[in-house]
């Protein structure tokens, strides 16, 4: 399956899009296709990969490089046990104030092992992988970081992946990414906080909901919130049995939570 369907028409129309005017004129990616693998184990039973595309990076290691035009086709694996204050972020599309101020909003890596400590998962695999927050250039994201980060998560026996974008465009390069990392034979789940960017690339299991940029897996500092969106994405997972989008209920919920003077 091609993960961007017609690149050569993507690639000739990147090489006239003006980086200067940010996302003005940019050539989406608009797949027909998708794929979709079957999820082999129940949840408590797997080992699941956490991907961001916040550009996170351990303190004093070299940072993304978010001037590049085509974006930084590198990524960073990163040991859970990395505390959140030794994080920084090269942060482009999204404003970084709220994964600064609680990690988990993007990165939600205290509410997965929370998660794995009462066993609604079987493990948090040991490290997690972070991309660049810009990676304009979707066929290079199809062609270099899909086969590479797929090949690092076969190495760590993961089950599922689980991808958190950050900004407009980083929607894209999840979505992208989903795709090859399931047609290589792991199922995967965007999360999600723009329909139409989701609806364009395909990603084989989408999770919506009406929610902000640089906080897509929960309000900073409202771990209830973040519970709530991951609780449900997670739990969709399994019952997938086509490609395709669906909508949390995590935002009725949080308003409900806000009318009785809970939040």
């Amino acid at each position: 399956m091609e993960l961007v369907e017609r690149p050569g028409e993507f690639v000739a129309k990147f090489a006239r899009w003006n980086a200067n005017h940010k996302l003005v004129g940019y050539p989406f990616v608009t797949n027909t296709n998708s794929v979709l693998t079957p999820v082999r184990r129940a949840l408590p039973m797997l080992n699941l990969a956490l991907i961001s595309s916040a550009g996170a990076f351990i303190d004093g290691t070299q940072p993304f490089d978010i001037e590049s035009r085509d974006g930084d086709m590198t990524f960073k694996e990163i040991p859970r046990e990395v505390a959140a204050n030794d994080l920084r972020y090269a942060a482009k599309g999204y404003d970084p104030a709220a994964v600064i101020s609680d990690r988990n909003s993007q990165i939600p890596i205290d509410r997965l092992t929370e998660y794995e400590g009462s066993l609604v998962i079987g493990s948090l695999n040991e490290c997690w992988w972070s991309i660049s927050s810009y990676t304009p250039n979707a066929v290079r994201v199809a062609e270099e970081i899909a086969p590479a980060l797929s090949e690092r998560l076969h190495r760590y026996e993961v089950q599922a992946a689980l991808l958190i974008p950050a900004s407009p465009l980083c929607h894209q390069t999840m979505g992208i990414l989903a795709r090859g990392i399931e047609d290589s034979g792991i199922p995967t789940l965007v999360i999600s906080v723009d329909k139409l960017a989701s609806e364009r690339v395909r990603a084989p299991r989408t999770a919506y909901y009406i929610g902000e940029f640089g906080s897509v897996a929960g309000g900073p500092n409202w771990p209830e919130h973040q519970l709530r969106v991951l609780d449900e994405s997670l739990r969709w997972m399994e019952t997938f049995d086509q490609p395709g989008i669906r909508k949390l209920a995590v935002e009725i919920e949080s308003k409900v939570e806000a009318v009785r003077g809970e939040r």
